[in-house]
Order: C-alpha cells, then structure tokens, then sequence
C-alpha cells in the first residue's frame, strides 16, 4: 500500500479500521517531508516530537473511541494558533511569537483525532498570490519549481500536492485557498462567511477572512468540513444553528443540476488553455447531466476593485494592533513612541504589507472615506444582490479559479496590479460570504488548471456533491508531480 497516493478519507478509513497505526503513518509522512521540503519551501517549521507524541496517544484508542480523523497528519497555514507552537504569518514582525492558544478550526482536526506535522508558509499576512511576500522565502510549485504554487495559502497547496500531507488548513480573504489549488492541482473549499470559526485566525479583512481546508479530492475537503464547520462562541461571526455537512458519497449524476457560466468571466483576459480546459469540464458536467447555461453578470467589474478597497483598509486597521509594544519583534529607537512604531513597522513589515497598509490608511482617512471606503461597500452590495438573483435562476455558478496556470518566480512581483488580477475570478465569493470549490480540470503546457464552482450561502453539500460526482469520471485530481 502506497500511504502517499491515498486520499485523506482513504486513509482516515485504514486508520480507524487499525490496517495502519498512527505513528507508522506519522513516521511515513514526517520522512518524506524532510525529504523533499527543502527543494519546495512548502512548511515553515515542522513538528515531529508533538506529531509523533499525539500519534502515539491515537494508538492506544480503542475502535469505538477513534474519531472521523483518527490518526490523519495535516498541516496549517502560519496564521493558526497552536498553543505553544510558534507563528508568524510569514512575517518578521512576529518573531519570538508563540501562541497562548489553539484555533477553534485546529482544536476540531485535534479532537476528531489529526495529527499536527507542522506550520506551512505563506504569503506575508495573507497578502499576495504567489507565495513570494513571506519574509521566509519562497513556496516552489511541485509541478514546476521555477513556478510559484499561488498564494496565499501556497504553502499548504504545495504540501498537498507534492503529497508531503494528505490535508492541510488554509485561509482565504480573496481566493487565497482556491488560487493555490488551481495551481497546484488540488482540491481547495472556501466555505460560506461564518461557517468555520474564525478565533485564532491572524485577522487579515474580518468581513471576507475563513478557514478553510485542501486536499485531493471534494470528498476529502467535505470529510475536513464536517469536523470544521459549526457554531462557535468563542467567534460571534459563525453562524447560529448551522450543522456540519454530512460527507456522503458522490451522486451517480448531476441530473436537474442547473450551472451557470459566467460570461464576463470567459471574456477577460483568460489564457487559452485555461480556457479549453474549463470548457471541457463543463462538458464532462453536461455528461453527467447538469444543463449548462451561459449567464451574465456585468458587476463582475466592480469586484476585484470592490474586494481590493474593502481588504486593504481592513488590514490597516488589523494590523495596526502589531507596533512593536505587545505582540513579537520590537525595534528600539531612542526611548521616543513615535520612533519605535515606525522603527520596528519600517524594518519588520514587508513592501506589500506596507504597501496595503498605506493604501488602506489612505482609504478611511478624512475626505476620502466616502470616495473610495464607502463606494467599496456600496459596490459589494450590489455585487452580493446581482449573485443572490444568478442563484434564483442556477444552482451553481462556474468557471476558471484563476486566469491562467502557475507563472514563473518574480514575474509578478515587481506588478502589483499584475499580481492583483491573479484574483479577478475568485474575490466575488469574499465579498458576498459565498462558499466556492476549486478542483482540478486539467493541465496546460503541463501546468494544473482549476475549475470553480460558486453556490449560494450553506450550499457547501451542493458544490462539493458536484465536484465529486466530476472526479468520480475524471483522473486529474490522482495526478501527481514528478517526484
């Protein structure tokens, strides 16, 4: 048996079946990543000592005691607290930070009985699309190392993809679950705003941030979404009296399925292999039984400067909180308050960070509040109502996850706008609080290709219901990198 190409859900079965034990697997899984980490970046830091201890404890579980993830390794993106570990949001500014306590999200993968192997890198603050801003290097893609996995969970992406772990936690504030999923090849759920707890996730824009999880398969990331999802107190965001779904298994058809394609979405600057590949998915759909229909929605236009306006002034005002007085590195300059703020910011915080910060100070400062902040708001809402009348009309809206496959190391990093873009088909799921999937479709010029699927708010059992019935006829989910 090759631990590596099963599915989380596979090997979570083998688990509590007791086939496997906990730290024959967590071994297996700790081996490869000091294999093969250091040629990817994929994680940050690695925890074998406490992975090895936990896994040691599962062990002894009698069958009735193990839980749905009973013995299951995953990973974390570097903006998820674990009591004790480390976290630093691939940022300086954070050094000598450990975390007083666990998120909600990493909390429910400990109790259903994960494993924790470790921290996985990230853009700064969340704050990219390729993985490239975090002040600890890049994340290479498996596909390509010359290419970056997307951002900015591409850490967790590549880990997956490159099989270093069968599931990891991300977050995504504008795509930032799906985009790496497209580029590497795997499968990424940004669930509905409110489904998954927030505490314990750094804040990047509170109104758009969730955690959400990545792996092989749709069947994989609703197995991770049913220990995930549910009410917490601890974050008065979730919402009340929402159950996790139940995974099941994938419908034979997609019979009475009604999806929408995006037409705006075709149109923009769209490669044409990107393009292809989403086509032909929406054929094997068709296939299957859905009825595909072209739609229109001309405020696509307003989302990607919507999103961009509403993120960056979030993220001023979040990130204000990290001066060099409480919480990690601090930069001494003359005894004067004044001078330490801008001492340890100036020196600690990356360009694109920096970058945000100041376009999100602008946005909410006196004069200009009403011109772009309070515009922003306006445009989403119209955003949110133009999807709430797509979805009286589809089940589900579809289309690429991101313009085009994973481009090269430093290409974008001297275009922010450039990089911005990376974004133009994914942010209106943020803005609205709607969940979305990303599932592979496909390759061009050798590189992945995802497919996203877009429902209306708690239709999670719905898009990932299609998403497995498509990799129940399809095989680019088991293709794997070169090793």
């Amino acid at each position: 048996m090759n631990l590596f190409s099963l599915e989380a859900r596979e090997l979570a079965a083998e688990l509590r079946r007791g086939s496997l034990g906990p730290v024959e697997v967590t071994r297996a899984f700790l081996e490869r990543i000091e294999e093969k980490n250091p040629a990817l970046g994929a994680f940050l830091a690695v925890t074998p000592e406490r992975a090895l201890e936990r896994a040691a404890e599962l062990e002894s579980l009698p069958p009735a005691e193990r839980g749905p993830l009973h013995g299951l390794p995953f990973a974390w993106k570097d903006n998820l607290h674990l009591d004790g570990e480390p976290l630093t949001c691939g940022s300086r500014i954070l050094e000598g930070y450990r975390a007083p306590y666990t998120a909600t999200a990493l909390q429910r993968l400990l109790q259903a009985g994960a494993v924790p192997l470790g921290r996985t890198n990230m853009d700064e603050f969340a704050m990219g699309s390729s993985t490239e801003t975090s002040a600890f290097g890049p994340t290479r893609n498996p596909w390509d190392p010359s290419r970056v996995p997307g951002g900015s969970s591409g850490g967790s992406a590549a880990a997956v993809a490159a099989r270093l772990v069968p599931a990891a936690l991300g977050s995504d504030t504008g795509g930032s679950i799906r985009q790496p999923a497209a580029l590497c090849g795997v499968t990424g759920l940004k669930p509905t705003y409110g489904r998954v707890s927030r505490y314990g996730l750094v804040a990047f824009g509170s109104s758009l941030d969730q955690v959400g999880p990545l792996a092989r398969t749709a069947r994989d990331a609703g197995l991770l979404l049913s220990v995930l999802a549910g009410p917490d107190p601890r974050d008065p965001t979730t919402l009340p009296g929402q159950g996790p779904p139940r995974p099941g298994d994938p419908p034979e058809d997609l019979k009475g399925i009604r999806v929408g394609l995006v037409k705006e979405h075709m149109e923009q600057d769209l490669d044409p292999g990107v393009k292809e590949r989403v086509l032909a998915a929406l054929e094997v759909m068709e296939d299957l039984g859905a009825r595909v229909e072209e739609v229109s929605l001309p405020e696509a236009e307003f989302a990607l400067p919507a999103y961009y306006l509403t993120a960056v002034s979030e993220a001023s005002s979040n990130l204000a909180r990290f001066d060099g007085i409480r919480f990690g590195a601090r930069v001494d300059r003359d005894g004067d308050l004044g001078g330490l703020y801008e001492a340890t910011r100036g020196e600690k915080f990356g360009l694109e960070v920096k970058r945000r910060i100041l376009l999100g100070t602008f946005c909410l400062s006196r004069g200009y509040y009403e011109a772009w902040y309070k515009k922003a708001l306006q445009a989403r809402a119209l955003l949110a109502r133009a999807l709430e009348r797509l979805f009286a009309r589809v089940d589900l809206l579809a289309g690429p996850t991101s313009p085009r496959a994973a481009f090269p190391l430093e290409e974008k990093l001297a275009d922010p706008v450039g990089m911005y873009l990376c974004d133009s088909f994914t942010v209106a799921a943020n803005l609205a609080g709607l969940p979305a999937l990303s599932l592979p479709c496909g390759f061009t010029a050798g590189l992945p290709v995802g497919l996203q699927l877009m429902g209306p708010p708690l239709s999670e059992e719905r898009i990932l219901a299609a998403g497995a019935a498509f990799q129940s006829v399809t095989t680019h989910h088991q293709a794997e990198p070169e090793p």
